[in-house]
């Protein structure tokens, strides 16, 4: 069976009250995401208002896509100095010298602020949600209108350090999101299904990310930037007790054997604590701590653009109108085909070789994209648009292909914690690595003498289309470690700690040779 037909077969086989459960569930993340980015669409107007970060020379409203492209490469002095003359013969300034979103105080915001309180609340979640059975629909819901209020106060900000407060809050809530949400998906389709209706689920990435640049932009356009994140967050007010009211606690037939509460529960609170620790040894053996840092590497680009590409497209001469028409349609169509491509390779092509072809899989596939990659910030607008198309379509098949190593990497009973600690690595390096580029920025811009737009091209360079290349070269020293190793194993005996799915295949592949 295909991947198209699995999808298919979600909504012939489920019933209805399961398919409205997902469907809720993909608007929940859809409105994390649009919440979530909804700092990068407002990033220069909320940093001229509350006066933080980097300043650089920006065109002003009103003039014509080719005047204002005057503008771009200007260093401060020319930039002050810039005029033009006026329809009444009057000169006129072209330019201002202002705060243009970026700049570490930005890259704080988008990362460490949200990243860190988001990571560590995530994996408490995870370890301790056994325990949250019959209350997760509860805390599902008082996370969505946390961080919807925090959404919605993050327009009330009157300072830098209130909108960093609140972003700390952002990442409390929506820690809760996924844990909670995948668990209640878990047991309201079968074993035969699941994996489907997770990927229809994780579709709210791409829907979230492509609606806040669709709709942000346009608010943006007609009113203010405080009124983009007060109207991104009163759905979730809306969702919120909708969500309470009609989703229910699957019910389960559980069979309880005699035993004190007492004794299950500490040897529950034991056992979190042991697998915690045994997965953090596994994630230190050279192939899952190769793996991750790849991961970390690629998962890195994606911050870095995401977080920076609004600013740059406006600093490029692009409206409102020219980012959510391309920004809000490209991520949300190409970025799905992406997953459902990495999807299919990884079930049908992969799985019938030896089993390190998926990372030949992670190899090819970046190294693939990075040139359009590069064209994307080579070429200007249209044509950097047209760019990210192919890479999506080739850079998002990293996703689902890596964790489903990590998966068959890590032993059978410590799964569900590896993936938590795979997804908390992978996201603290990756997420907080741009709190770097205003470093990078600053060195291109005074070791070549270039503007401020020119240099902010040149770090962007690095940690897009240049992290694309380093986790590709990552990924492919993955492989030679992998391949060393299951030599090893094949050679020692087989109640290792690392026998499992993986290295089931290499025997059986060996044996058939």
């Amino acid at each position: 069976m295909n991947i198209i037909q699995k999808y298919v077969q979600v909504f012939r086989q489920a019933n209805a009250y399961s398919l409205y459960i997902l469907f809720v569930m993909l608007v929940v993340y859809m409105l994390n995401q649009l919440d979530r980015y909804a700092l990068s669409i407002t990033s220069v107007e909320t940093a001229q208002s509350l006066q933080y970060g980097d300043k650089s020379c920006l065109s002003l409203p009103g003039y014509p896509k080719e005047m204002s492209n005057l503008c771009k490469n200007l260093t401060q002095s020319a930039c002050e100095q810039f005029v033009i003359n006026g329809t009444n013969g009057t000169l006129e300034h072209l330019c201002k010298y202002d705060f243009n979103g970026q700049g570490i105080e930005y890259q704080i915001l988008a990362g460490p602020a949200f990243i860190l309180i988001f990571t560590f609340t995530g994996i408490l979640i995870s370890l301790f949600a056994d325990k949250f059975q019959n209350r997760r629909v509860l805390i599902l819901t008082s996370s969505l209108i946390w961080w919807s209020l925090m959404t919605i106060l993050t327009g009330l900000t009157k300072s830098y350090w209130q909108l960093l407060l609140l972003r700390f809050g952002l990442g409390i809530g929506q820690a809760g999101c996924n844990p909670l949400a995948t668990s209640l998906i878990s047991e309201y389709f079968s074993l035969e299904l699941r994996g489907a209706a997770l990927g229809i689920y994780n579709w709210g990435i791409y829907t979230g990310y492509s609606m806040a640049f669709a709709i942000g932009n346009q608010i943006l356009k007609h009113l203010n930037w405080r009124w983009v994140y007060i109207l991104c967050g009163i759905p979730g007010m809306i969702v919120g007790p909708l969500l309470f009211l009609s989703v229910k606690e699957p019910k389960k037939e559980v069979i309880y054997e005699e035993a004190e509460p007492s004794s299950s529960l500490q040897i529950e609170e034991e056992s979190n604590t042991q697998k915690l620790g045994k997965a953090a040894k596994e994630f230190l053996k050279p192939t899952l701590l190769l793996l991750c840092l790849a991961g970390s590497i690629r998962n890195a680009a994606g911050y870095v653009w995401g977080y920076n590409n609004n600013t740059y497209y406006k600093q490029m001469g692009q409206t409102a109108d020219q980012i959510s028409s391309f920004l809000g349609v490209i991520p949300l169509v190409f970025g799905i085909i992406g997953s459902f491509v990495g999807g299919f390779v990884s079930d049908r092509v992969a799985k019938k070789a030896q089993p390190w072809t998926r990372i030949w899989v992670l190899v090819l596939s970046q190294i693939i994209a990075a040139p359009f990659v590069f064209c994307v910030l080579f070429f200007d607008p249209p044509y950097s648009y047209y760019f990210l198309i192919p890479s999506y379509i080739f850079g998002e098949m990293w996703v689902g292909v890596c964790l489903s190593v990590v998966v068959e990497l890590v032993p059978e009973k410590l799964r569900t914690t590896g993936i938590g600690l795979y997804f908390f690595i992978i996201s603290n390096i990756g997420g907080n690595m741009q709190t770097i580029v205003p470093s990078v920025q600053s060195a291109i811009k005074n070791a070549f003498n270039l503007s401020d737009l020119q240099a902010f091209r040149g770090a962007l360079y690095i940690f897009f289309p240049g992290e694309y290349v380093i986790g590709s070269a990552l990924f492919l020293l993955t492989l030679f470690v992998i391949k060393r190793d299951l030599k090893r194993f094949n050679e020692q005996d087989t109640n290792s700690s690392i026998t499992n799915l993986l290295y089931d295949d290499y025997k059986k592949n060996s044996d058939d040779e």
